[in-house]
């Protein structure tokens, strides 16, 4: 019995306003192609297949094309929702991919725990494994609101929950499997403790949960996690694992090389023997950190790349002093190489200076504008959120301003000037 795990495509993602609709595509057809050579059975895609609840009608259209080809390999899909899917979206058609031999769990507010534990086949068609298939869990689907409870307690009484329905789907596996020397797969798309993020992750948890204490997690033989999207271990446990995101979805994701996972398990076997397939880079990132002068000698290693396909860049500028024309420079260093700078940040050393010289300044030296854009400076708004979150930001501070000034320029009623 072979499974392939993988998870957080999320399909339909802008990167700092790029699509990254070709390096979807190219991924999932890599995919085929790996699951048609390693004589794949099953594939556990453990959350986020979208990017937000309202995916773009391509990125819908990719994921019901992957369906399709999938089902020609005779390979079961196993499809479940993440913190970024929409319950409603995926269940949609998810009695109609069931004909194409695809199991959607997207929730579990509406869904038995029967019902999230079922058998996969193996090439002669007999039971190969059992999945407890559990997909994001929403506190509301397990926990009930109790008035004067402390924000340490909401926490610990959700940790309990996620552990307890872990364990009513284990429990149901192990009368599924009877006698059957069958191994038992657990899913899971939240986050483990003692495990390393991303900025690309957003908390999932907020405020509820932290992290899950890897000891809640059932005895199955292979846990297939999601959300994080750095592949890696929990708990040093070779059998509980992140697979990460199949392309890196922020630039400090360039590290570590993204994979999916192979899991193996010989006849009458459940242990199983995990094999990590790296994954092609189909859209050329990088970073480079500098001051002007190390930038433009790091640039000249550009100059050859192939230009059909542009490097998308992430600058990080180190300078002693506040360049009004930074966006400006940068953008004369690059015109004539095959590179987009999709990022222009200031080091965080270089925010520190900035500050050490803000206090030298005095605030007649200053306007209100000028205080708010150094202080500004010492933020970072690296992706499509946070930049939207910079611009309402910036629209209210010039709405306070103009009223500030309005009322300044008004006389006071009731009082007369001395």
């Amino acid at each position: 019995m072979k499974i392939l795990h993988t998870s957080d495509w999320h399909l339909g993602q802008s990167f700092f306003n790029k699509s990254r609709k070709a390096e979807h595509q190219a991924f999932l057809d890599w995919l085929l192609g790996v699951i048609r050579e390693q004589q794949v059975n099953a594939v556990i895609v453990a959350g986020d297949v979208f990017d937000t609840g309202a995916p773009p009608s391509y990125a819908r259209e990719m994921y019901n094309r992957f369906i399709v080809a999938i089902s020609k390999l005779h390979c079961t899909l196993v499809v479940l929702g993440g913190n970024h899917d929409s319950v409603a979206m995926l269940n949609e058609s998810r009695q109609l991919v069931a004909c194409l031999n695809t199991r959607v769990v997207a929730g579990i507010g509406d869904r038995s725990p029967t019902e999230q534990v079922f058998e996969l086949s193996d090439a002669e068609g007999k039971t190969g494994a059992i999945v407890c298939a559990i997909p994001f869990i929403r506190p509301r689907d397990v926990l009930r609101s109790r008035a004067g409870e402390s924000g340490l307690q909401k926490q610990q009484a959700l940790g309990e929950a996620i552990k307890q329905h872990y364990h009513e789907l284990f429990q149901a596996a192990l009368v599924l499997q009877g006698s059957k020397p069958v191994p038992i797969i657990a899913t899971g798309h939240l986050t483990a403790l003692g495990v390393s993020q991303s900025e690309s992750v957003r908390d999932i948890y907020i405020g509820s949960l932290d992290g899950f204490a890897a000891d809640g997690f059932p005895a199955a033989d292979y846990i297939a996690l999601g959300h994080i999207h750095r592949p890696q271990k929990v708990a040093k446990s070779e059998h509980v694992r992140y697979s990460g995101s199949p392309i890196p979805l922020s630039f400090d994701e360039l590290a570590t090389p993204k994979q999916v996972v192979l899991v193996a398990f010989e006849a009458s076997s459940i242990v199983p023997d995990i094999t990590p397939i790296t994954v092609p880079v189909f859209q050329k990132l990088a970073v480079i950190k500098g001051d002007l002068a190390s930038l433009k000698r790091q640039l000249q290693a550009f100059e050859h790349k192939d230009s059909d396909q542009p490097v998308w860049l992430c600058v990080e500028v180190e300078s002693q002093e506040f360049l009004a024309d930074l966006p400006q420079r940068i953008q004369a260093l690059t015109d004539d190489l095959p590179v987009e700078v999709l990022q222009l940040r200031r080091a965080r050393n270089t925010a520190r200076q900035t500050l050490h010289q803000q206090e030298q300044e005095t605030l007649a030296e200053l306007t209100p504008e000028d205080v708010f854009a150094k202080r500004l400076e010492l933020e970072r708004f690296d992706n499509d959120e946070e930049q939207a979150r910079l611009a309402r930001i910036q629209l209210r501070f010039r709405e306070v301003v103009t009223e500030v000034e309005t009322s300044a320029s008004k006389p006071v009623q009731g009082h007369q000037p001395v």
